[in-house]
């Protein structure tokens, strides 16, 4: 049988799960919010609609008959998507409205923590008294992470002693009409995640990745949804060694088997501290942009990991191909504060397949690579692609080494060029990974 699977989402997470679908054999169709052009061309058929209406994406799924589902973003798994599907006969890959509290709930997540002692939990409090919620961080000996209790799209955090000072946060609690918050012990150290395929009690893990939340080069300026990310050629991350990610999968390990017939991806971002690692969120999906560092290096086929979920068989053992990942997005001049739209995206698939065949210079490349490009948030008219205010695209780079793969991303970044445009382009360059490796020696007293 010839399986149809429909795609909820319209980013470049999405289109990352799309490329990665569409090596199968299965037909691939998609909904979401937005026209992903890379999506729509990999897919047989896409609809623009509104992917928290469960009914609506009930029924588009019923139209093309799909037989099986992967939701992407965590806005349609807190408004049941997953339930919905699952209702009406198509199994979906993403956790119910209740199991993805894990990560729409943050109050939840941490209560669900320090009652199954799910190892590396912070030192935490949960208010919905704003004003005891400002009464605590006066009392607290030493510094503390604002967490609004629900979604903020990686952006609504606030760490005391690196982002803001504790008037400042006060200040935020007070203006932010938050019903709920977590306030929690700060972590210092080396950030890394850690995303699983979890289904049937099991889980299939993938390589750990960096992220770089912060707008600008340095780690400076304000939270983003994610500016870029990088993977190395094996499971672990320079700074990080084999017993660090074990710790890391044994909390993924505990969670699964603490939370009841989870299934979808199950993603830990963890810190890496003088004292162990340490959860610093659960997330019930895939990272953007960590799933285009996962996905391109998946040797094992997407679809075997779905059909297995379904018939409630193993899940395969996962393979990937040992290659390093770079993947550095390209957004909105003003983002994420006063982002502009409307300039032209002048990158294509083609464009960026020309530029990675040659240096930064204009010497051919002396090892081999790869550059992929993933649309995420634009607008296709008529006479091209234009940006949004959110993210508008990622290139990903695939070589034996980091710096390769950092060159090979930045190679396809000229081609794009930089009007209207803004890229971080240090993510990835050997001199900001040796600062990690730098300070996680130093936490260790190495």
């Amino acid at each position: 049988m010839t399986e149809t699977v429909v795609l909820i989402g319209g980013g470049g997470r999405e289109h990352a799960i799309a490329r990665s679908l569409a090596e199968s054999e299965a037909r691939l169709y998609a909904c979401a919010g937005n026209r992903n052009p890379g999506i729509a061309a990999l897919a047989d058929g896409f609809e623009t609609l509104d992917t928290t209406n469960p009914t609506a994406v009930r029924t588009y799924a019923d139209e093309v008959d799909a037989t099986l589902a992967v939701v992407g973003p965590e806005a349609a798994l807190e408004a049941g998507v997953a339930d919905a599907l699952d209702e009406a006969g198509v199994y979906t890959f993403g956790p119910r409205q209740d199991a993805a509290r894990i990560e729409t709930d943050k109050a939840f997540q941490r209560r669900f923590m320090r009652e199954h002692d799910i190892p590396g939990c912070p030192d935490f409090e949960t208010f919905d008294d704003m004003a005891a919620a400002c009464a605590y961080i006066d009392d607290y000996d030493g510094d503390l992470a604002v967490k609004p209790a629900g979604l903020t799209g990686g952006k609504g955090v606030r760490v005391i002693g690196d982002q803001v000072t504790a008037e400042e946060a006060k200040a935020h609690l007070r203006s932010g009409d938050y019903d709920r918050v977590v306030l929690e012990e700060r972590l210092v150290g080396e950030e890394f995640t850690v995303q699983a395929f979890v289904a049937n009690g099991q889980l299939r893990v993938t390589p750990a990745v960096q992220d770089h939340k912060r707008a600008y080069e340095g780690d400076e300026g304000p939270n983003t949804g994610g500016m870029g990310s990088y993977s190395d050629s094996g499971l672990e991350l320079p700074f990080m060694s084999e017993d660090d990610y074990m710790e890391a999968v044994d909390v993924l390990r505990a969670v699964v088997d603490a939370l009841d017939d989870y299934k979808g991806i199950l993603y830990g971002q963890f810190m890496l501290t003088a004292d162990g690692i340490k959860v610093v969120e659960f997330n019930a999906r895939f990272g953007d942009p960590e799933a285009m560092n996962t996905l391109p290096v998946l040797n094992t086929d997407f679809l075997d990991v779905l059909t297995a979920a379904r018939e409630d068989e193993p899940l395969p053992q996962l393979s990937f191909a040992p290659k390093a990942t770079v993947c550095k997005y390209a957004v909105p001049e003003g983002y994420p504060t006063e982002p502009k739209a409307g300039a032209k995206v002048k990158i294509d698939e083609d464009s960026v397949a020309k530029a990675t065949e040659r240096s930064s210079g204009d010497e051919p490349r002396d090892s081999a690579g790869d550059a992929l490009l993933f649309y995420a948030s634009v607008d296709e008219r008529d006479d091209g692609i234009y940006t949004t205010t959110s993210r508008s695209f990622a290139v990903v780079g695939l070589a034996e080494t980091i710096t390769e793969a950092e060159e090979i991303a930045e190679a396809a970044l000229d081609a794009a060029g930089e009007e209207g445009l803004r890229m971080r382009h240090d993510i990835g360059k050997p001199d900001l990974v040796q600062q990690r490796i730098d300070h996680v020696n130093e936490l260790r007293g190495e």
